[in-house]
């Protein structure tokens, strides 16, 4: 009997792991199936569009997790030659070519007609991705970092503030130019450009946002910018910046990044836009209180979170906003000015030309907002340091479907290419800004001449393109235009102070690694 007992319970364990390994098995049949269906699936979309695998890859040593290459974006990085060691794999693999980050396949391209695509032509297809892993531990959930129906209503709201009445508003930018030219030295010293730029543009973008400015300026002026809660907003800002955009840039590894400065920062960020956001909320209850007494509100200005609050009851959501809008209206002038005014102390015979169209053209007045846009000159120099240098170099966007690019297959890269549900695309804006066949042999030089002649399509995208083109960009180029030609009414002269080259500091926008050192001589 107890062998019979024995062989019972084996052949009840037998049949236990029986049924365990059928259900392996139909598991691992299951997923075949489906793999080998989506497989064909793809197969034949890809023939139906006459697309054709991407001949040109980066050459990995670890060809299946593409640790090489993470180490390699990580070493350019610290050596601020990430866009610059980009390029040249551009100009050595051609115009669009295949890598492994983590075994995620990324096709990288500088095709306009791609980029056109994935911007415009087939903007349903393509998202942002996870972006809001990254950047929004600053920014939240914004008009940066949402997609889908969350963005398309973010963008409705913003879309209105950005009307000429409040972009052409140069009596702001006046007040803070005259605090700029007290700060500036008259003696021939050095002094860094850069640094008081984006203490101009972060005065000037919360006056504009929030109704008050943060007075950074001023505050350098008094001597107590160490103290200034203002003042410690501005570097909390950069350093937050700085914090995540590392997390971006290393992929699936953030899990294991730890900054414990970036995080305090950005707490000292979200802490200071909160007091605004509450007195934004308290501006909106008085106003509803006053229209169901009847009563007609008023404002001495224009304030852009007023009229944020008036349509987004949610406190996180408008401060979020306000942090998105901010990093735009900041940023993007301020590194446009940093950058260019880096080549212009450099260049004596540019200085010259464009400031003898100022002369020529408001004979000592300050400029309106049509006189600053029929300068052409200084158009010609925002647009070339906005090629050259473009404020957001790089960018990408994740496949929601199965789809394809029109270019980048094939051994000649002429055929259309298919492009996987999930696959990464990044478009390089630098490397793009300097192709030989659009710009000519000297792409890489600074030369606003070509700008008499030249009309680009999509092979140049300073503000990006598409539905998600950049709201602010008039807003940026007059803030820009504004300050270049007030400094060039008020200085005669400027040399460079700096024996280096142009590096880069690359954060969520790009910038001069060394700043703007300069030496000015007063009118």
């Amino acid at each position: 009997m107890a062998v019979v007992k024995g062989l019972e319970d084996a052949f009840g364990a037998l049949g236990h792991y029986s049924i365990v390994s059928f259900a392996l098995i139909a598991f691992v049949v299951v997923l075949s199936i489906n793999y080998y269906s989506s497989y064909a699936r793809q197969q034949k979309f890809a023939k139906e569009h006459g697309c054709k695998p991407v001949a040109a890859k980066f050459p990995h040593k670890d060809p299946i997790f593409g640790i090489d290459q993470i180490y390699s974006r990580i070493q350019s990085s610290k050596r601020h030659t990430l866009l610059e060691d980009g390029l040249k794999n551009f100009r050595k693999l051609g115009t669009t070519f295949s890598a492994k980050v983590f075994g995620l396949n990324i096709i990288s391209t500088i095709e306009p007609e791609n980029v056109k695509t994935i911007l415009s032509l087939k903007f349903k297809d393509f998202g942002i991705g996870n972006r809001e892993k990254t950047l929004g531990r600053l920014l939240g959930r914004g008009i940066f970092t949402s997609d889908g129906e969350p963005w398309s209503h973010s963008r409705a709201m913003i879309r209105p503030n950005f009307a000429r009445d409040q972009v052409a508003d140069l009596d702001a930018f006046e007040r803070h130019i005259q605090t700029l030219f007290k700060l500036l030295p008259r003696d021939g010293s050095k002094v860094d450009l850069q640094e008081y730029f984006f203490k101009f543009t972060i005065d000037s973008a919360t006056e504009f946002l929030f109704g008050t400015s943060t007075a950074t300026l001023k505050a350098s002026a008094s001597g107590d910018s160490s103290t200034s809660s203002e003042a410690g907003f501005a570097v909390a800002f950069n350093h937050a910046q700085d914090s995540v955009a590392k997390r971006g840039r290393i992929g699936l590894l953030r899990a294991f990044y730890r900054d414990p400065a970036g995080d305090e920062s950005i707490r000292i960020c979200h802490e200071f836009v909160d007091q605004y956001v509450d007195e934004a909320v308290r501006y909106r209850e008085r106003i509803e209180d006053l229209e169901k007494k009847g009563g007609e509100p008023k404002e001495e200005k224009y304030v852009f979170l007023h009229e944020l609050a008036r349509q987004i009851k949610d406190k996180k959501q408008l401060r979020d906003e306000l942090l998105n809008v901010l990093l735009a209206g900041r940023d993007t002038t301020a590194s446009l000015l940093s950058n260019m005014w880096f080549v212009i102390a450099r260049r004596p015979d540019i200085f010259a030309k464009l400031r003898a169209e100022v002369e020529e053209t408001l004979q000592g007045r300050t400029p309106t907002y049509q006189e600053l846009r029929n300068m052409k000159y200084l158009k010609y120099c925002m647009n070339e340091s906005l090629r050259l240098h473009p404020v957001v170099p790089a960018n990408s966007r994740v496949a929601y479907h199965d789809t394809f690019l029109p270019l980048g297959g094939g051994k000649d890269g002429k055929s259309p290419l298919f492009i996987k549900a999930g696959t990464i695309v990044a478009y390089w804006t630098y490397a793009m800004h300097r192709r030989y066949d659009y710009y000519g042999e000297d792409a890489d030089e600074f030369k606003p001449e070509r700008w008499e002649s030249l009309r680009p399509g999509w092979e140049y995208l300073p503000f990006n393109g598409g539905p998600r083109i950049c709201l602010g960009q008039q807003y940026a180029l007059t803030e820009a235009g504004y300050v270049t030609v007030r400094l060039l009414q008020e200085f005669q002269n400027v040399e460079t102070r700096d024996p280096e080259q142009w590096a880069e500091s690359l954060t969520l926008t790009l910038c001069s690694k060394n700043g703007t050192q300069v030496a000015l001589t007063p009118a």
